[in-house]
């Protein structure tokens, strides 16, 4: 167990409900948290602990379900599957990541811009189920898409290529069909297509940069942002080597969103959870952001819409307008513009039209057959 959680253990953590608990799971983030920092023996041990923990809280929720009593207090089931020592009402709250819907069904949004990147076509890290939900609902005159939107680095390693990813690519295609302005701006996992720049491919247009001009008249300098990245640009070796480590992360953000699923929880980010508690990661987005908004005034442009560090983002840096659509392995989040010229991150946590489940497709193409 590391100083950290011994930390944690031995002062407590703010007060919350145990509600919050449950839907945030903090007890497990905490403890994959300290595993980061800990001996791969330590990691193990603390990922069977939060399993542990996830399916007692599975068995508390269907006790909550079948109780009668609306004003049942559960601190004392709660404490029945934490940690020796921590008390159910010490624990502190993790904030879910902000939503702009759901939106009535089967709504669909026009946009006057749409900003995607990092999807990553071609690793299992992936959302593209959440892709093509939001791509279906949401329409827009002009589509960005600002790097990393097939994931050369990983094909390369291994072949990963499922319908869904293929169906993605066909999504766009048909919107580039249908008048959409489709506009890709590569980035360092997809860096091959550079060499096209200025070339149009099934109506998709290449550009190693552009620049957008809003309703309200400001112009915004769109790049993927991997050419400010010191890592990417100076010691490739090691930019390999984060993406192999990030890919192990993001593996186990995809399991730990499985049995939340089960629980009947939300989607939530573990990976951008755990990346934002070291402060090395805190400190390189910093001056990733200066970077970025400074090259801009110098190109005399009035802001910058990048990705690459899957952090959406919207401020103000130095004066300068910051925007960071975000991606689709962690926040799934995307940039848009509205009609009015007004910018804003719409975060696509929720789907509007689930998937049918493999049973049950299976079992309605028997009964047709």
């Amino acid at each position: 167990m590391t100083a950290s959680l011994l930390s944690c253990l031995r002062h407590g953590f703010p007060r919350f409900t145990s509600q919050s608990c449950f839907r945030h799971g903090t007890v497990i983030a905490r403890w994959l948290n300290a595993a980061i920092a800990a001996t791969g023996t330590a990691m193990v041990q603390a990922l069977r602990s939060a399993r542990g923990y996830l399916s007692k809280a599975a068995q508390l929720k269907q006790r909550l379900r079948r109780s009668p009593r609306s004003g049942w207090d559960t601190a004392a089931p709660l404490s029945a599957f934490l940690p020796p020592g921590l008390d159910a009402a010490a624990l502190a709250p993790l904030r879910e990541q902000p939503q702009t819907y759901p939106p009535e069904p089967h709504k669909v949004h026009r946009y006057r811009a749409i900003w995607l990147s990092d999807i990553h076509l071609g690793t299992p890290g992936c959302q593209a189920t959440y892709l093509l939900d939001f791509l279906k609902h949401n329409e827009s005159d002009q589509l960005y898409l600002v790097g990393d939107i097939i994931d050369g680095w990983q094909l390369r390693r291994g072949w990963y290529w499922p319908q869904s990813h293929n169906d993605v690519v066909q999504k766009l295609l048909r919107k580039a069909r249908k008048g959409t302005e489709v506009i890709y701006v590569p980035g360092n996992h997809d860096e091959a297509a550079r060499q096209f720049d200025g070339m149009a491919f099934g109506d998709i247009t290449v550009r190693e940069e552009a620049v957008h001009v809003t309703a309200t008249g400001r112009r915004l300098w769109v790049v993927h942002g991997d050419l400010f990245d010191g890592v990417v640009q100076h010691a490739r070796w090691l930019a390999y080597l984060g993406d192999s480590l990030y890919t192990v992360i993001l593996a186990l953000n995809r399991h730990f969103n499985r049995l939340r699923a089960r629980l009947g929880f939300p989607y939530w980010s573990l990976s951008q959870f755990l990346k934002h508690q070291v402060k090395n990661a805190v400190n390189y987005i910093s001056a990733f952001e200066t970077a970025m908004v400074d090259e801009a005034r110098r190109r005399g442009c009035d802001g910058v819409v990048c990705g690459h560090i899957h952090k959406a983002e919207i401020r103000d840096v130095n004066g300068q307008l910051y925007c960071n659509d975000g991606d689709w392995v962690e926040s799934l989040s995307a940039l848009v513009e509205t009609m009015e010229g007004e910018l804003k991150i719409v975060y696509w946590t929720t789907l509007m039209d689930p998937p049918e489940p493999a049973t049950r497709r299976r079992r309605r193409a028997a009964v047709a057959g």
